[in-house]
């Protein structure tokens, strides 16, 4: 890889370079492109390739999870019909109508959740 390479590659990226930093990155390049040469050379002919995927972690478990169900406790939000999501909020209140009534015939509940900014 020539300087002008460099050059270029720099104009490409819109960043300047010095001329010690032109030299440095030519020696890396050269040295990465080196590599990918003896890359190049490996022998793979007699590798037979798989392709089943597979998850080398763990298997994989479909686990049934009720996040959205009846509340735990009855005294809590369960009585306004809500959720385990919702029971996580203290500050949570029924929807109400444009009268300010509570909606009975609703579920809508509003949530209050911590300023974050």
């Amino acid at each position: 890889m020539q300087i002008k390479d460099i050059e270029k590659l720099a104009e490409l990226a819109k960043i300047e370079l010095t001329e010690e930093e032109k030299k440095s990155l030519q020696k890396d390049m050269d040295s990465i492109l080196g590599y990918v040469d003896q890359i190049k050379q490996a022998r793979v002919e007699d590798i037979e390739i798989q392709h089943e995927n597979y998850n080398v972690w763990r298997e994989d478990k479909a686990l049934k999870r009720d996040f959205s169900g009846p509340a735990r406790n009855a005294s809590s939000i369960a009585d306004a019909g809500g959720d385990l999501i919702i029971e996580q909020f203290p500050d949570a209140q029924p929807a109400r109508n444009a009268s300010g009534i509570a909606d009975a015939g609703g579920d809508g509940i509003f949530v209050k959740v911590k300023k974050i900014m």
